[in-house]
């Protein structure tokens, strides 16, 4: 029997220091299972459709594993053992400036968003970029398929900007610098640490100087440092570090704003190729919905005013055509998941998919009853998952339950109140 490829040995034989999928020649026969499966890291990636999901064509009548098929999950029958229809979730207090004002905390679960003095606060993804990010290229990806708009938000409420471009974000995955841009890069790293160096050291002078209560300040301010400096010597290794090689074409941009399918297929295309070469182990994706018509045959009226209908079926039925595409991408997304293979079981398995929208009644400017499906990360699936329509459960109990089943020691988030336990 021929022994297994030793994971540093293949790195070395093929001169790249990085962190490669888990194959199968690297593990001794017989040897997968509970070790093997550790080697994989478990993953997140949150889908939002801004302008909603109808949710006639979505929600079935029946509750639990012999639901009846809808018009939108047909689209994904061939998945269905892979994901999980949840309905009666929601954000508790999302009423803001305006309708879509929930669009900001989808991923955060502040409250009145918008309104007189808000700020709004840390996002899921941002909570696992903050603990495990350092451990991966990238702590986070953030993209839209229009702008700079994005649900993600640090802990001091800021948004991070989104990039749209998939062949930027393409480049930044797998295309090295020039030597010069490479140590641009390191130059402006160290930089930052020695600015750190300097902040903390007069800190820590003023620290002598000062009382009991401001003391236990600068001491949390320490902490921010450390973490700080952390981040910043991991940044420099990664840009020292070859990028990962795959056997895959740079995408070719969609300069057509409204060509919603195109510009969203492409950059969920990116998910799998990143997440595979652990580039990063969360990812959110704002399917930004827009004023004007997108390019599917059938469609002559402008997206956000079909997703206003007001029970016109000549609009509802442009917006199924506009939705059912969604879907079908979002199936690929789930298809190609499924074929890739790690540690002995496929990167679906590993990665927990969240899909789904901050309005749950757009036509409306509804933020109850939101529509979600969670694919994937080893939950139990088959079903749909009904919680109560008139008070709905905290849809940020389900985020509690990803970052556990991350590995992320953590129990409450947001407006959480506990986990989800019906797909543990």
């Amino acid at each position: 029997m021929p022994s297994p490829m030793l994971r540093r040995t293949f790195l070395r034989a093929s001169g790249v220091a990085l962190a490669l999928p888990a194959l199968d020649a690297m593990v001794p026969r017989g040897a997968w299972g509970a070790a093997a499966e550790a080697v994989a890291p478990r993953r997140s990636v949150y889908i939002c459709t801004s302008l909603g999901l109808h949710a006639p064509y979505l929600f079935p009548r029946r509750t639990g594993r012999d639901y009846e098929s809808t018009p939108y999950l047909e689209l994904l029958k061939e998945r269905r053992a892979d994901f999980t229809l949840l309905s009666g979730l929601s954000h508790p207090d999302q009423t803001g400036a305006n309708g879509h004002s929930s669009e900001m905390t989808w991923l955060t679960s502040a409250r009145n968003p918008g309104l007189g003095g808000f700020r709004n606060s840390l996002s899921v993804d941002q909570m696992i970029a903050e603990k495990i990010g350092f451990e991966t290229r990238y702590p986070s990806l953030i993209f839209s398929t229009s702008g700079q708009t994005s649900q993600s938000y640090t802990r001091s409420g800021v948004m991070i900007p989104a990039d749209s471009q998939p062949s930027r974000i393409f480049a930044r995955l797998f295309l090295d610098g020039t030597p010069s841009e490479i140590e641009s890069q390191t130059e402006k790293l160290r930089q930052g640490r020695s600015i750190l160096d300097a902040v903390s050291d007069e800190a820590r002078r003023f620290e002598r100087r000062v009382g009991t209560a401001d003391r236990q300040k600068l001491g949390e301010y320490f902490s921010s440092v450390r973490e700080m400096e952390q981040r910043l010597a991991k940044s420099q290794e990664w840009a020292l570090k070859p990028k990962p090689k795959i056997d895959a074409a740079p995408p070719q941009d969609i300069n057509n704003a409204s060509d919603l399918i195109g510009r969203m297929q492409l950059l969920l295309d990116l998910i799998p190729l990143a997440l595979e070469t652990d580039s990063t182990r969360t990812v959110t994706v704002l399917v930004q919905g827009r004023n004007d018509v997108v390019p599917v045959p059938g469609v002559t009226i402008d997206h956000h005013n079909l997703s206003h209908h007001g029970q016109d079926p000549l609009k509802i039925g442009q917006l199924k055509l506009v939705e059912t595409e969604l879907f079908k991408s979002f199936g690929r997304l789930l298809a190609a998941m499924a074929v890739r293979r790690e540690a002995g079981a496929r990167l679906l398995d590993n990665t927990a998919i969240v899909f789904g929208s901050n309005l749950g009644n757009a036509n409306a400017h509804d933020w109850h009853n939101l529509p979600v499906i969670l694919a994937g990360g080893g939950f139990k699936h088959g079903q749909h998952v009904a919680y109560d329509a008139k008070h709905n459960t905290p849809f940020s109990n389900l985020f509690v339950t990803i970052l556990q089943r991350m590995g992320l020691e953590i129990d409450r988030f947001g407006s959480s109140t506990s986990t989800l336990a019906e797909i543990v």
